[in-house]
């Protein structure tokens, strides 16, 4: 990606934007970001434009929390989905 493109995510504007950079996913949220995956951060040019790109992309969370003046001290994890018995098997 060049270094003048921003990247197309606007932190925890929905919950359905996702990009990748070279292995390593964010997810959007409304709540929380998703950050998983294998990123090499290599000593040349296109480890150089990897990193811009994932700078970038942490730069816009911080400013979207920092600028957020109702930021909670702590939100409760997301409850996980109850567990069904699979009627097939």
């Amino acid at each position: 990606m060049p270094t003048s493109a921003k990247p197309k995510l606007q932190p925890f504007a929905n919950d359905a934007d996702s990009l990748e950079i070279a292995g390593l996913t964010i997810e959007n949220g409304a709540d929380s970001i998703a950050v998983y995956g294998n990123l090499d951060l290599t000593r040349d040019k296109p480890g150089l434009e990897k990193a811009r790109t994932l700078k970038s992309i942490l730069d816009a969370v911080v400013q979207a929390l920092e600028g957020d003046k109702a930021l909670p001290d702590k939100i409760e994890p997301p409850k996980k989905p109850d567990v069904v018995k699979n009627p097939f098997g």
